[in-house]
């Protein structure tokens, strides 16, 4: 996978040129237009090096070199892996605030633009992967929004042996008040729920198109009925090869564990790690906090980063000696990288592969408006 190792800050103003124009109207966003013109330069705050100014020939709109940065329009743009680095490492806004000496709604702000990459940055890898030659564990992650009668379950699809996180999808129900591991027989209900189906849909249709010709999809899950609804559609259960994995009644503890949940536990690691690191390194998802997040994009947005961070920047075991990333594994990268690196452009919408789920998700129209009467209690 071509990513630039430098920023764009750090390139020379005299060999800075435009690639593309960065206005979605002009011809030249998508494709190679007539180039640019020089148009002087200016000066900020924070940099005492010239920044250039180009002239698109193609729409006669103006742009500069710090349009094609992730640090457009900040006033601290030293802030931003900052940010990144701190969020990786389980801490609030309100923490990351104090030891940055910032206001909590800049961290705010900059987590929301964190995540707008992150959705791209993953909407591009996505693009670029090898044929999926490798089984793909799937299950939901399951948080809250704002409030506990307001649930989501976060779907992540992970590979068995590089354990790249190749999908998150959302899949927003209401709350039921109780853990789905502690109902009154200990088993997951008998009914399928439609955001799970949809959320699971909509999870297999992005990884087909990433299967060797011939080759069906291995797909490895627990003992929801929601994955076999969802595969009852012919033209996707004629493409999955779908491994259950029932999760086990739940006995006294501290009695050894049975044969059928050693194999559901080996089976299932790889997605059940990745859940377990998410609820230790993302603040607003721990058991009993007053972080929690207040939108669905912004937790989304927040997942897309942990799984770049996961998939470029972290090493695949934590306790084995690999230090490989999943991304090394996949041949995506040939090592591990810094969040300098993975925030060393700018990328726009309209020039990355997304789906329609995600880029509801990046414009934030996922969220429906809400009733006259929460809408009047909000406020």
């Amino acid at each position: 996978m071509w990513w630039p190792q430098l920023t764009v800050q750090s390139v020379r103003p005299s060999r800075f040129m435009p690639p593309f124009c960065p206005w979605p109207d002009c011809i030249a966003h998508g494709s190679r237009g007539r180039g640019f013109h020089r148009n002087g330069w200016y000066r900020t705050l924070r940099s005492a090096r010239r920044i250039p100014r180009f002239l698109c020939l193609d729409c006669n709109a103006s742009c500069s070199r710090q349009t094609f940065s992730t640090t457009y329009y900040l006033k601290r743009p030293e802030l931003l892996v900052a940010v990144a680095s701190g969020l990786a490492a389980c801490s609030a806004h309100r923490q990351i605030a104090r030891s940055s000496h910032c206001a909590k709604t800049t961290v705010t702000r900059l987590t929301e633009r964190l995540g707008r990459h992150a959705i791209l940055f993953q909407a591009r890898c996505t693009a670029q992967l090898p044929a999926l030659a490798e089984a793909v564990v799937h299950d939901h992650f399951e948080g809250f929004i704002g409030r506990q009668d307001r649930a989501i379950g976060i779907g992540t699809a992970v590979g068995a042996v590089s354990r790249y996180v190749y999908d998150v999808d959302p899949a927003p129900h209401p709350g039921s008040g109780r853990r789905p591991d502690r109902n009154k027989k200990g088993q997951t209900p008998a009914r399928a729920i439609r955001p799970y189906v949809e959320s699971i849909k909509r999870s297999i249709v992005r990884l087909i198109p990433h299967l060797p010709e011939g080759r069906p999809l291995v797909l490895r899950v627990d003992g929801r009925l929601d994955y076999h609804v969802a595969l009852r559609n012919p033209a996707l259960g004629s493409r999955v090869t779908l491994q259950a994995f029932p999760n086990p009644e739940r006995r006294p503890k501290g009695t050894p564990r049975s044969p059928e949940a050693v194999r559901r536990d080996l089976a299932m690691f790889p997605v059940d790690s990745l859940h377990q690191l998410m609820r230790h390194s993302c603040a607003d998802h721990k058991r009993e906090t007053i972080a929690f997040g207040r939108r669905l994009e912004s937790i989304l947005g927040r997942a897309h980063l942990m799984a770049v961070w996961k998939n470029f920047i972290k090493a695949r075991s934590e306790r084995a000696p690999d230090r490989t990333t999943p991304a090394m594994r996949l041949g995506l990268t040939d090592k591990r990288w810094p969040f300098e690196r993975i925030l060393a452009r700018r990328l726009f919408p309209h020039r990355e592969p997304l789906s329609d789920s995600a880029l509801h998700i990046y414009r934030k129209r996922w969220t429906p408006a809400l009733p006259t009467f929460e809408r009047r209690h909000a406020a």
